[in-house]
C-alpha cells in the first residue's frame, strides 16, 4: 500500500492477514476440518477459532488496554471498560468456506467512544484488502472507493442475505424479497455480509439489505460505506442498526428508495420496549437476545418515511 496508514489500522491489517493465512492454509484440505454447529445451519470450525485467536493476539499485543467483542469468544478477552473496542468476525461466510466456495472474509473494526474509527475486511482467497479510517476515505488495496452513481432502483444491482437460522421469519423475508426484486435490475446473495457491504462501498452493488445480522457482521463494512460516500441504517432509515438485526445500505439515492420499500417491514425494537441505548452497560449477549427476530406481519405504512443523513457510524460502538 502506497499511502501511510493510521497506526491502529496498520495493526488491524496485520491481524487480518494473519487470520487470512490460517484460512488459506486450511482451504487446501477441507476434508480435515473439524466442524460443529452453534445452532441449526450456523456452523463454526476450528479455523474460525484459530483465526480469531490470531486476530486477538495481534491486537492485544499492540494494544493490551483495548476491549474485544468477537463472534466466537464474545467479551472474554481484553479490557472490559476501555473506550476502544475491537469488533471481530474471524471468518464471515463459514458455510461458504466449508463447502469450498471462495466467498468469505475476515472483518475487523475498531470503535472509540461510540464511533467506528478503523475498519478492515480482508478477502484471503483473492488477496483483496478493503480498509478505511474515519475521515480519510475507503480503499480496496491502493484504489480509492466510491459508491455507485446510479439514481434509479430499477437500474440497480442489490445484494441481500437469506434467513437461515431456526426461528427466522422466512415468510416476512419473502415478502421483502418480492418487493425489492420487482423494483430492481437484479438481486444477489453470495453469503458473506462483510463482503456485501464492501461491494456497496466499491460500487459493485448499488444497495444491500439483510436481516438477522450481528455487530461483527456489519461494523467494519459500515465505515467503508460511509467513507465511500454511501449511507447505512435500519429499515426506517435510522442509524441504530447494530442491535436491531436489520440493515439497509447503498448510495444515497438508492438507499432512500430501498428505505421506502423496506420501511413497512421493519421490526425495530422501540427503546421503551427494549432499552439498549447504553449497550456498554449490558452484555452483548443480552443486547442481541433483546432484538431476536419474532414472527411479524409487515407494519402498516403511516405516511412518508423519514431519512436522516447523519453520521451513520455514530452508534457502531453499541457493541462495546
Amino acid at each position: 500500500m502506497s499511502q501511510a496508514l493510521h497506526p491502529m489500522l496498520n495493526i488491524a491489517v496485520r491481524a487480518a492477514r494473519a487470520a487470512g493465512a490460517i484460512i488459506n492454509r486450511a482451504s487446501l484440505d477441507l476434508e480435515l476440518l473439524k466442524i460443529s454447529a452453534k445452532s441449526p445451519n450456523d456452523f463454526v470450525t476450528e479455523v474460525d477459532q484459530a483465526a480469531e485467536q490470531a486476530v486477538i493476539e495481534t491486537l492485544l499485543t499492540a494494544y493490551p488496554g483495548h476491549g474485544i467483542l468477537a463472534e466466537e469468544s464474545g467479551r472474554s478477552h481484553g479490557a472490559k471498560d476501555s473506550d476502544y473496542v475491537w469488533i471481530i468476525d474471524p471468518l464471515d461466510g463459514t458455510t461458504n468456506f466449508i463447502h469450498g466456495l471462495p466467498v468469505y472474509a475476515v472483518s475487523i473494526a475498531l470503535s472509540f467512544r461510540g464511533q467506528v474509527q478503523q475498519a478492515v475486511v480482508y478477502d484471503p482467497s483473492r488477496n483483496d484488502l478493503f480498509y478505511a479510517s474515519k475521515g480519510r476515505g475507503a480503499f480496496l488495496n491502493d484504489k480509492r472507493l466510491r459508491v455507485s452513481k446510479r439514481t434509479r432502483l430499477q437500474d440497480s444491482l442489490v445484494g441481500t442475505g437469506f434467513p437461515f437460522r431456526k426461528g427466522d421469519n422466512l415468510k416476512r423475508y419473502l415478502q421483502m424479497f418480492e418487493a425489492v426484486m420487482q423494483n430492481c435490475a437484479g438481486l444477489r446473495r453470495p453469503g458473506a455480509a462483510a463482503l456485501d457491504l464492501c461491494y456497496v462501498a466499491a460500487g459493485y452493488y448499488d444497495g444491500f439489505f439483510e436481516t438477522g445480522l450481528s455487530p461483527w457482521d456489519v461494523a467494519a463494512g459500515s465505515l467503508l460505506i460511509t467513507e465511500a460516500g454511501g449511507l447505512i441504517g435500519n429499515f426506517t432509515g435510522e442509524p441504530d442498526y447494530l442491535f436491531q438485526r436489520e440493515v439497509v445500505a447503498g448510495n444515497p439515492r438508492i438507499y432512500a428508495q430501498l428505505v421506502q420499500i423496506l420501511g413497512p417491514y421493519t421490526r425495530v425494537i422501540k427503546q421503551e420496549e427494549a432499552p439498549v441505548a447504553d449497550a456498554a452497560a449490558i452484555s452483548p449477549e443480552a443486547a442481541l437476545a433483546a432484538t431476536q427476530d419474532k414472527p411479524t406481519e409487515p407494519a402498516k405504512k403511516k405516511g412518508p418515511v423519514r431519512i436522516r443523513k447523519a453520521d451513520l457510524a455514530g452508534k457502531d460502538d453499541a457493541a462495546a
